[in-house]
């Protein structure tokens, strides 16, 4: 993208800050405004501070937009960015207006997806495609792929030919893909050089990305058949081929796959970046650990939230939204848990008879749950990181169920002894065959619930849990109040 300058303004843009520059005669090892040693603005967690919070919010409110630049100033962006959203939505276009130069294209890269798109809301065509042409591409595109058809043909038509035809290119991907989210800025030269051939051009091309790990090698058809680290780059005598020295074993990403299959890859590799490369196999864009680093966050939130039925999750998310995600899930469990109370209901006469039924039921049903939520979330993981596959299902749905023979042996002899104590022998041994019972099935379920999800192509995150639960509730009673009554407990 283009380098970082100070637009014209108008009376909704969004000042942005240009590059730090260097003051001649400073110290190299000076202190720098986001140095975070013994620092009033945070605490030991690293978080802000809710006094420091307090006291940007109450210059804020007084006017005093000096103050609060002041206070502001020293932190980094990532900082910047936490802060604007901690502020009520009515409170962040005074802060933007009050913090000025501070209001970079880094802070808005930094901002929660909901704020962004909310502060973006307010701004005309020409100021978010202000904003847009000074970050990263796959950052521009992160600004741009929220808002409506038309607010984006508007946005790129405000952009110059080069930033618009990479932002373009990149939309024209699926969401979540290497291609979508791959950055364009990248060195690639031809294999004919020698490494001094290559020094001399990073230092004289100005056009180049500023920011990369390694070179990539590339043939005449733009295929990458090689990569140089940097480190290497520079230990080696100029005269050295770059083909005698480059990595000709590298790991290429498909530009159509999955985010969490690049994530994976660069786990199980160890890579710092990668090339991207489309289906004719030319080099098209780069992975960078940086961005697999938000890709690991953002999936490992995305399918804990899944499992629970919270849909995003994000506090900042507006309120009907959260509303539609998560009441869908709890109609659905509402249905399921229909399933249960039928089960109770055909066993009505044998707990009117014994009221020790009721009371000891919650504890088969929980304790089957709890058993299954475990076997799941090991599942669902086990499935996300490819440990859980075709190959190898036997093979673990094994391992889980003798985990849960050895668990349910456990409580059932724990919560037996205890009801017999209390109760009567009869009723313990009842509840003890039943709690294992129910362990044994959520076991199962935890492990192929979640499988059949994925076989159907569906993400097991989503809705295994509702499934789980209803599992284990349904088999917990039925075999509890089952056994009672084959016992002639409830006379």
């Amino acid at each position: 993208m283009v380098k970082e300058t100070r637009p014209d303004l108008e009376t909704d843009d969004v000042l942005l800050a240009e590059p730090p520059v260097a003051v001649e005669g400073a110290r190299p090892d000076a202190p720098h405004p986001d140095d975070r040693v013994d620092d009033e603005r945070h605490d030991e967690e690293n978080r802000l501070k809710k006094s420091y919070v307090r006291a940007v919010r109450d210059a804020l409110e007084e006017g005093d937009y000096s103050e609060v630049y002041d206070l502001v100033e020293p932190l980094h962006p990532a900082d910047i960015a936490d802060l604007i959203e901690l502020f009520d939505p009515d409170e962040r276009r005074d802060f933007a207006s009050a913090i000025t130069d501070l209001m970079s294209s880094d802070v808005i890269a930094e901002l929660n997806d909901y704020v962004r798109e909310d502060m973006m809301d307010s701004l005309s065509a020409r100021s978010v495609a202000s904003i847009a042409g000074q970050l990263e591409t796959d950052d521009a595109v992160q600004l741009i792929e929220d808002l409506e058809p038309a607010e984006q043909r508007a946005v790129l038509d405000e952009l110059d030919a080069d930033d618009r035809a990479a932002i373009e290119s990149a939309l024209a991907y699926p969401e979540e893909t290497a291609g979508r989210l791959m950055s364009r800025d990248f060195v690639a030269v031809p294999e004919h050089m020698t490494v001094g051939n290559l020094i001399d051009y990073l230092r004289e091309d100005g056009d180049m990305a500023t920011n990369f790990f390694e070179v990539f090698v590339v043939d005449y058809a733009h295929h990458p058949v090689g990569t140089c680290q940097l480190s290497w780059i520079l230990r080696t005598p100029r005269q050295i081929a770059l083909t005698d020295v480059m990595k000709r074993d590298q790991t290429l990403i498909p530009v159509g796959i999955d985010q969490e299959e690049v994530a994976l890859m660069f786990q199980k590799y160890a890579l710092i970046s990668a090339a991207v490369v489309d289906d004719s196999g030319r080099l098209v864009g780069q992975m960078t650990v940086d961005d697999v680093v938000h890709i690991i966050s953002e999936e490992a939130s995305e399918d804990a939230l899944l499992m629970s039925g919270a849909g995003e999750g994000d506090i900042n998310e507006p309120i009907r939204e959260a509303y539609g995600a998560r009441v869908r899930w709890l109609v659905a469990n509402l249905g399921t848990a229909l399933i249960a109370s039928l089960i109770i209901a055909a066993f009505g006469a044998a707990i009117e008879q014994l009221v020790a039924l009721a009371i000891l039921m919650p504890i088969v049903a929980s304790i089957g749950g709890n058993a299954g939520t475990q076997t799941m979330a090991v599942s669902v993981r086990a499935i996300a990181m490819n440990q859980l596959t075709r190959a190898n299902t036997g093979r673990i749905l094994w391992r889980e169920l003798r985990v849960a023979l050895l668990n349910g042996v456990t409580i059932a002899v724990l919560v037996g002894l205890a009801t017999a104590a209390v109760f009567t022998p009869m009723l313990g041994v009842v509840i003890a065959v039943a709690v294992m019972v129910n362990i044994v099935t959520a076991g199962l379920a935890g492990v192929l619930v979640p499988v059949i999800f994925e076989r159907l192509k569906q993400d097991p995150a989503v809705a295994s849990s509702v499934f789980v639960t209803m599992i284990t509730d349904s088999m917990g009673f039925f075999a509890f109040l089952g056994l009672a009554v084959a016992a002639d407990l409830a006379g």
